[in-house]
């Protein structure tokens, strides 16, 4: 399969790896972005795992908190001049109230909620539809999630690219600080044993093809991936991490501390595990010359 030089640039947006290190990966990889981002990590360390912070696709996070009932929204958009849109603001906190009151099943009964604006209505869809056709850009609701449990509820919004809930018992002020921490650290569970099996064998995989390149004895390569998966385990588990606020205590002390419990956290990054097409013509163009003149 042919590398082209639009392929290389989005794998470096990706990692930050240089150039000619994407260019390789990708052709050991047969063009396979994954697999060409998991190579890198092998290579390169950490500093190849950037790709979390470097989503791509555009659009809003909203909140509605409500009497104990809650709800976290991603409404999308193709750029970001329009994410500053007040219309499109509009539709989406308009979004997030009607999941949080009406409870609605899915995208298209979250569409049938009454809502008006500009001139567009009488539903969610309708206006949708309009904002589309009035501003030229595509939107989509992409995801929500609503809170009812009884459970307390706090939230924190990082503008309108991050946002967090956390169902808590206790401190307000605790749990605010944990939604704060949330957004900041990105954990991906509550503890160790709550993360997901399929990111912890791609760390053990990772860890393997390190240690096969260390030409470690086998008992001390056995020893290096356990310690690197169990590093990973404490740094993406929420109790086990650090304190933002406080690095000398973990967020487990902190709540204790405070006589407060986490019983869970939801958060949403705008664009998060959306692929969305790049095409860098002057790349190209720039690959082409280069390659006529080394012809």
């Amino acid at each position: 399969m042919a590398i082209t030089a639009s392929m290389v640039a989005e794998l470096r947006a990706k990692t930050d790896a240089p150039m000619m290190e994407c260019k390789k990966a990708l052709t050991e990889a047969q063009g396979d972005m994954s697999k060409a981002e998991e190579l890198l990590r092998v290579k390169l360390g950490s500093k190849a795992g950037k790709a979390a912070s470097r989503v791509t696709a555009e659009g809003v996070v909203a909140v509605s908190m409500d009497s104990g009932v809650g709800a976290l929204v991603e409404v999308n958009c193709e750029t970001d001049f329009v994410t500053k849109n007040d219309s499109f603001l509009a539709l989406a906190q308009a979004v997030a109230s009607g999941v949080a009151r009406s409870n609605p099943a899915d995208a298209a009964a979250v569409g049938a909620l009454p809502f008006s604006l500009d001139g567009f209505g009488p539903t969610l869809e309708d206006v949708r539809k309009g904002l589309i056709g009035k501003i030229g850009e595509n939107m989509s609701v992409r995801r929500f999630k609503r809170f009812a449990s009884g459970r307390k509820l706090a939230a924190y919004l990082h503008g309108t690219r991050i946002g967090v809930v956390v169902e808590y018992e206790g401190d307000e002020a605790a749990a605010k600080d944990v939604a704060m921490h949330v957004a900041a650290m990105k954990p991906v569970s509550l503890t160790s044993a709550d993360v997901p099996v399929e990111l912890i064998d791609r760390e053990r995989s990772v860890a393997t093809a390190k240690a096969a390149e260390s030409g470690k004895p086998a008992e001390i390569a056995a020893k290096m991936i356990e310690g690197s998966v169990q590093k990973f385990l404490k740094e993406v588990s929420l109790f086990n991490q650090p304190f933002v606020k406080n690095d000398k205590q973990t967020v487990e002390q902190m709540l204790k501390e405070k006589g407060t419990q986490v019983l869970g956290f939801t958060l949403y990054v705008v664009g998060e595990g959306i692929e969305k097409k790049v095409d860098d013509f002057a790349a190209e163009v720039a690959a082409q010359v280069a390659a006529a003149k080394a012809a």
